[in-house]
């Protein structure tokens, strides 16, 4: 089969919820990927992060292997070995008090909710059904019908209400707005502290600061979502500590199941977890004994090999080439650690455009809204490979803007 077979049968039998290029990979190792006909891409994507440790990382590959040897999953109404490992490695590398386990982000985020809720109604003494979460405009927290709910995204909404409600929307890194919005019957303020799919925007320095002084002002739990900026991604083994101590609740996931197993978590200090009883949540696959020795290789990798540090150091190389740069197609530069922004001066030319031109040159980068490129490779990336994609960065705005003169 060559490319064209393989794409008119995933066209012919998978429900396009994906606009997908038309290449095929079939190989990936570290940093790079190799599609069916043998060329090599640099990933400057990591999956949205969750390739953040690289390709088939061997430590992680051995330690699915090994849990493969002894055993696989078993109902939650038994225990395993492995579990009160991952929880207790998970809560002192956060800072919190316990975990719920999960598989997905958007699981995660979930689960937050509900423990949310629950504790609104039980300890702040709420009405059931009155609680009230505030969110940010330009959110991105998953797709289940109660997340895309509260996103503020028109199309990720289009078609699938009714809504339960219960969430109100404010400007992403404005205090004021947020101050403003809070009522009696608010329980929780759940923001990114970076908005990742939102178009990489960093919020104002001290805003997080200022966000958890004022939920403890009113009694609020300060939610993050760090589905995407947790594990090293930003500089910090997580992002809220660019600024605060620990939040109140903290979603993980992606770079927590190290790109090969979907594996995430909800984790919180422990009077919020106190509200979640037997019965009142749970998971087939949330926390078996696979996903849980891979967690554990992972917060292991994390500390052992440095890769925060080397998120710190890579970033801070890559955003000062590409400001460097100096194209008038480029607008801003922005990001944290390695996931960085490139905002384009769309009314010259197109993302879209950018990244098609990029992904020839052999660089997997993502349009974000039409409006940004989107660059965040696995934290294992080394300056040459860093050097390697500027260069084809370079190229491809040197050539777009020798178009566009020559057009005029």
């Amino acid at each position: 089969m060559d490319t064209k077979d393989y794409v008119a049968r995933d066209d012919k039998y998978v429900t396009p919820i994906y606009a997908s290029l038309p290449i095929v990979f079939e190989k990936s190792e570290g940093v790079w990927m190799w599609d069916i006909e043998g060329k090599k891409y640099l990933d400057f994507v990591s999956a949205y992060s969750a390739v953040s440790f690289g390709h088939l990382n061997p430590r992680i590959k051995k330690a699915l292997l090994n849990q493969l040897e002894r055993t696989d999953i078993q109902a939650r109404a038994f225990r395993h070995d492995k579990l009160g490992e991952y929880a207790e490695m998970l809560c002192k590398i956060t800072g919190m008090d316990q975990m719920i386990p999960m598989n997905t982000g958007a699981e995660a985020v979930e689960t937050g909710l509900k423990a949310a809720r629950r504790w609104g109604n039980m300890v702040k003494k709420i009405p059931d059904g009155k609680q009230h979460i505030i969110v940010c405009k330009g959110n991105f927290h998953g797709r289940t019908t109660t997340i895309v709910g509260f996103s503020s995204d028109a199309e990720y909404r289009r078609g699938f209400g009714p809504f339960d409600g219960g969430f109100s929307h404010i400007p992403f890194g404005d205090i004021a707005a947020l101050e403003k919005a809070i009522t009696p019957n608010t329980c929780a303020f759940l923001v990114e502290p970076l908005q990742g799919e939102g178009g990489i925007h960093v919020a104002p320095k001290g805003y997080l600061k200022q966000a958890q002084d004022l939920c403890k002002k009113n009694n609020i739990l300060l939610l993050l979502d760090e589905v995407q900026t947790g594990m090293g991604r930003t500089g910090k083994n997580f992002c809220y500590q660019h600024e605060i101590d620990k939040p109140d609740g903290l979603m993980l996931g992606k770079a927590l199941g190290g790109g090969i197993y979907p594996v995430s978590a909800f984790v919180a200090r422990k009077d919020v977890m106190d509200v979640m009883d037997p019965g009142s949540h749970g998971s087939t696959f949330g926390g078996n004994a696979i996903a849980s020795a891979i967690a554990i290789e992972t917060i292991k990798i994390l500390q052992e090999e440095k890769l925060t540090e080397r998120s710190a150091e890579m970033g801070d190389y890559l955003m000062k080439k590409l400001r460097a740069l100096n194209s008038p197609l480029i607008k801003d530069i922005r990001g944290l650690g390695l996931l960085i922004g490139m905002e384009i001066n769309t009314k010259i030319v197109s993302t879209d455009d950018i990244c098609k031109r990029l992904l020839k040159k052999g660089i997997i980068s993502k349009d974000t809204h039409g409006t940004v490129v989107r660059f965040s490779p696995p934290l294992t990336i080394t300056k040459e490979e860093v050097n390697f994609a500027v260069q084809c960065v370079t190229e491809t705005l040197r050539e777009l803007e020798a178009e566009k003169v020559s057009a005029t």
